[in-house]
């Protein structure tokens, strides 16, 4: 088992809190009280190759003592198998025309057939910047552990943990991880917080126009129709949400 101690010799300057490693992801023993630490990791990534994740509280564990990092389930390791994955077939496999009461009104102007990717957004700010300021912020504002995960990239943690989160909807990790290098690559999109079956991403070049964001609704409905399907509106309605936002939230629950 590897101790605060000898883990901190792995980043070297970083005062990290007292945590031990659950199979391939480090976790604090205790929620952060230092919100500037995850801010601290993600500065260290290049040196470290350890990307930084918060892992909330859930409830819905408290009653049995579970921790669901240990005592839940694990698909296999699938960082080799990112680079096949194609984005838009995914997503269009992923698109379900059927979630809507009476027809595919929720769907307007799309309907049955999913519209494709958006285009890539011009990148005005540096995405690890912007993850380490909204990861603080989070950190801050909620109940979070300090999770660790050796990746090239942070959109690989899904796919290197076997994260199970999606699993009501698609066992491919994999496929997820190769929508999240997309988005990172196209709107700098950066994985911030890894729950049970939540993800949460920081934005560092969210859609400004009305017709781009209307596309990226189309994806995010195609990856997360839990997360569309708990909004009031249409797709149109959902798509006014992304305009300059900066942080989107999915869930499989």
């Amino acid at each position: 088992m590897t101790t605060a101690a000898s883990f901190d010799t792995l980043l070297p300057g970083l005062d990290l809190p007292a945590g031990r490693w659950h199979g391939p992801i480090w976790l604090s023993d205790e929620p952060l009280t230092e919100p500037g630490r995850y801010r601290d990791c993600v500065g260290a990534f290049e040196r470290t190759g350890l990307w930084p994740v918060l892992v909330p509280h859930d409830d819905r564990f408290a009653a049995t003592g579970e921790n669901w990092v240990d005592d839940r389930g694990r698909l296999a390791p699938a960082t080799h198998r990112i680079d096949a994955i194609d984005v838009a077939q995914t997503l269009s496999r992923w698109w379900d025309p059927f979630c809507c009461a009476g027809g595919t009104g929720c769907l307007r102007p799309y309907g049955a057939n999913f519209p494709g990717l958006a285009k890539k957004s011009q990148l005005r700010v540096d995405p690890f910047a912007e993850a380490g300021n909204t990861g603080s912020i989070l950190a801050r504002r909620g109940t979070y552990r300090l999770g660790l995960v050796a990746v090239e990239q942070p959109a690989d943690v899904p796919a290197a943990l076997g994260w199970t989160g999606m699993i009501k909807s698609t066992d491919q990790v994999a496929a997820v991880s190769a929508v999240l290098r997309s988005w990172a690559d196209r709107f700098g999109a950066t994985l911030i917080v890894l729950g049970f079956d939540e993800l949460e991403l920081a934005v560092a070049a969210p859609p400004r126009l009305p017709g781009r964001a209307l596309m990226v609704a189309a994806e995010h409905r195609a990856f997360s129709v839990r997360s569309f399907s708990g909004q009031p509106g249409n797709l149109r309605e959902y798509a006014a949400g992304l305009l300059h936002r900066r942080h989107w939230r999915f869930s499989w629950d």
